[in-house]
């Protein structure tokens, strides 16, 4: 039942993405209007029927739309604006009101995940559903606004959506390469051997700054606990649970510093139309860093 709902979930998505191939198609005044298509139809099938394609099929339509986002082919076009007035009239009335579905999908994965057999992915994806429809009724929005706000919040992300797919796929890649025993051996050359306070600065330090470059702290942790954790924490008698723990956490220190972590940093930036696109990661700066100096000092005197 479990791969039932997500191969469903993901075919979802895919059809959510169609539906904005859709709408570019009829937008006749989209400067690229073919490449933005073409972007979303190919991105939408990998959802929909990449669990029947070839790998290799999946890797050349991977390759296509990285080509269309690097030749400036995928735009936003136009797309219905909620009015001002409107807007600002929904918000008296909703009132704290307006929390309440992202409450509910937070409570309604926790509940999924603890008290069912089904996966935390399975869980997202309930949960979605689910907190689409209690929000509806919430808003007394009608359907259509699915699919006009979906279309609205997908060509903002733009290429970007592709993002935490292709970063997650890296950790994978680069443990395979052997990046983690090329950052050990860096790593062996400037820290003393035995010295545990600098294993475990290198190790928070190192989740924190390779999360910036791969947007991603799951992707960065199997690289750098592989290169810096087992050779320079755990091997010292670093206690393993308590000092994987911390370093994950320590990743997303660098989460909250990075660009590549769009979901987190660029989304609020594009949706909010803000001057600024740095001012999401220039405001959390002031929380990441001692938060990242916070958990050095917690592995160090925690795990050992």
């Amino acid at each position: 039942m479990g791969d039932f709902l997500l191969e469903l979930f993901y075919i979802l998505v895919g059809l959510l993405m169609y539906m904005v191939g859709f709408f570019v198609f009829r937008d006749t005044t989209h400067k690229t209007r073919f490449g933005t298509t073409a972007f979303w139809v190919i991105l939408g099938s990998i959802f929909v029927f990449g669990s029947y394609l070839p790998g290799t099929v999946v890797g050349v339509m991977l390759l296509v739309i990285g080509v269309l986002t690097a030749t400036k082919q995928v735009n936003t076009g136009k797309v219905d604006m909620p009015d001002h007035n409107f807007t600002v009239e929904q918000a008296k009335k909703l009132g704290n009101k307006i929390f309440l579905p992202s409450l509910a999908i937070a409570l309604i994965v926790v509940c999924v995940a603890k008290f069912t057999s089904f996966s935390g992915v399975v869980a997202i994806g309930i949960a979605a559903c689910v907190t689409l429809v209690f929000t509806l009724m919430l808003t007394k929005a009608p359907i259509s606004m699915v699919a006009k706000d979906g279309n609205r919040m997908l060509q903002a992300i733009g290429a970007m959506s592709i993002l935490p797919q292709l970063l997650a796929s890296l950790g994978t890649l680069f443990t395979a390469a052997g990046v983690g025993d090329v950052i050990s051996k860096g790593i062996a050359v400037v820290i003393p051997e035995g010295n545990i306070f600098l294993g475990v600065v290198a190790y928070c330090v190192g989740m924190a700054a390779f999360t910036m470059i791969m947007g991603n702290a799951f992707a960065a942790f199997s690289v750098i606990t592989v290169g810096i954790g087992v050779p320079f924490v755990f091997a010292q008698g670093g206690n393993v649970l308590i000092a994987s723990t911390l370093a994950l956490t320590a990743g997303y220190c660098g989460t909250l510093l990075t660009p590549m972590a769009a979901n987190f940093n660029v989304l609020p930036v594009v949706l909010l139309q803000t001057k600024d696109k740095n001012a999401v990661i220039k405001h959390q700066a002031f929380v990441a860093i001692p938060l990242l100096i916070i958990h050095i000092l917690l592995m160090y005197f925690w795990a050992f």
